[in-house]
Formats: C-alpha cells, sequence, structure tokens
C-alpha cells in the first residue's frame, strides 16, 4: 500500500504544474505576443514574399500554427512523460502539406520558431530575433526592386524596324533623319528599291516606349500607307 501510495505522489509531482496568477499572466502575455508576431509575419510574407502561390490563403495558418506549436510546448516542457509521449504521437501521426516552394518551407519554420520561443518563456529573445529577421527580409527585398528598377530604367530597348514605302516623295533620308531623333542608335541594314516603292530594315534602340511612339507617328505624317514591322531584339528580364 505505501508502495503504491509514493508511486501516487510521484506522478502527480511529475503532471503537476505550478500555475499560479503571476504565471497566467505570463502566459497570456506569451501568447498574445505569439498571435502578434505570426500576424507580423503573414504580413511580411503576403507583402514580400515571392511565392506564386496563393500567398494569402497560405498565411492565414501562420497565427493557428504558431499558438497551436506553443500551446504543445508550454504543456510538454512541464513533464518528461509528456514530452516523451508527444514524441510517440508524431511518430503515428504524420502530417502531410503540398509545400511547391522552399520560402514556404522557411516560413513555416520561422513560425514554428515563434511557437517554440514563446512557448519556453523566452519571449524577449523570441521578439529580437524576428524583428532582426524581418528587417533583414524587408531591407533586401526593397533593395532588390530598388535594383532591379535602376537596372530596367538603364537597359535600351533594341529592335529592328522594316520599313515599306510606296510614295515617291517620300526619301530614305527623311525616314533616317526621323529615327536618328527619336532613337539612340540607328544603322541601316538593308534597302531595296522598284518602281517608286522602297524597303529599308534598320538597327535601332531606345530608352522609352514613348520615344517609339513619338517616332511611328512622325513617320506616319510622311505617309499614311507607310508599312511599319517592329521585331524587339532585346532580352526579356
Amino acid at each position: 500500500m505505501e508502495k503504491i501510495t509514493q508511486t501516487l505522489k510521484y506522478f502527480v509531482s511529475d503532471h503537476s504544474v505550478n500555475f499560479g496568477p503571476w504565471e497566467i499572466l505570463n502566459f497570456l502575455f506569451a501568447l498574445f505576443t505569439c498571435a502578434f508576431l505570426a500576424w507580423a509575419l503573414s504580413w511580411v510574407y503576403v507583402k514580400y514574399g515571392n511565392s506564386l502561390s496563393n500567398r494569402k490563403a497560405f498565411a492565414k495558418n501562420f497565427i493557428v500554427l504558431a499558438t497551436t506549436t506553443m500551446f504543445i510546448i508550454t504543456v510538454v516542457k512541464s513533464s518528461l512523460a509528456l514530452s516523451l509521449g508527444l514524441v510517440g504521437a508524431l511518430s503515428i501521426v504524420r502530417f502531410r502539406a503540398a509545400i511547391k516552394e522552399p520560402e514556404e518551407l522557411t516560413y513555416l519554420f520561422l513560425n514554428i520558431a515563434i511557437g517554440l520561443g514563446c512557448g519556453a518563456n523566452q519571449v524577449i529573445i523570441t521578439l529580437l530575433s524576428f524583428i532582426s529577421i524581418m528587417l533583414f527580409i524587408i531591407i533586401s527585398k526593397t533593395y532588390s526592386i530598388k535594383m532591379k528598377e535602376k537596372l530596367t530604367a538603364s537597359m535600351s530597348m533594341s529592335s529592328y524596324l522594316l520599313i515599306v514605302c510606296e510614295n515617291k516623295s517620300v526619301g530614305l533620308g527623311q525616314i533616317i533623319d526621323i529615327l536618328s531623333t527619336n532613337s539612340n542608335t540607328v544603322k541601316l541594314k538593308r534597302t531595296d528599291e522598284a518602281h517608286g516603292r522602297f524597303e529599308a530594315s534598320f538597327y535601332i534602340d531606345f530608352n522609352e516606349w514613348n520615344h517609339f511612339e513619338k517616332m511611328r507617328e512622325e513617320l506616319t505624317k510622311l505617309d499614311e500607307n507607310m508599312k511599319i514591322t517592329f521585331m524587339d531584339t532585346s532580352k526579356d528580364c
């Protein structure tokens, strides 16, 4: 009888947690902090993520996943038996998720880390780590966007231009003058003339599309029936 009583005491002491008013306040603070950080992570993922899938639908699971992870860690950390039971349960229950891109797995891992940190009462460390990681993501994403815009703005659009004109009053020199005014480079590649009709192919490059539009308008003023064929040869970004 004494052995049974002693065993029950050990069992109760192993599964009981000193959860007074102060511990409840700490738990609630950690829980709300965990939920807020998960929400902030979902906002950053939707705004700065590169995933092609529906980021809004995927980010809706962040708060539930983080708070659930925190709840599990809070319960399990108080008992070695519960920790071993959790390992056994996870070996039976397997969670399957269709992760198509590495970025999704990265944000899921960060979300779980938030729940682990808050569940282990490491709120300050979790908060500082989260702020540092988010600042790095935002700064790197903003920098890459600015660099891409700068690179796009500095790139010129190169193209081949084929012009067919049957108006005898329009000369090749007039066309070259218009092209030279609205483009950076003009190279005459080929010209054919027969029976008052001539064809001319040019290689040109320009910085903005409005330059091409102005070029086209000025050419059609020379001859409304002029045929202009444009073929872009610049590389896609």
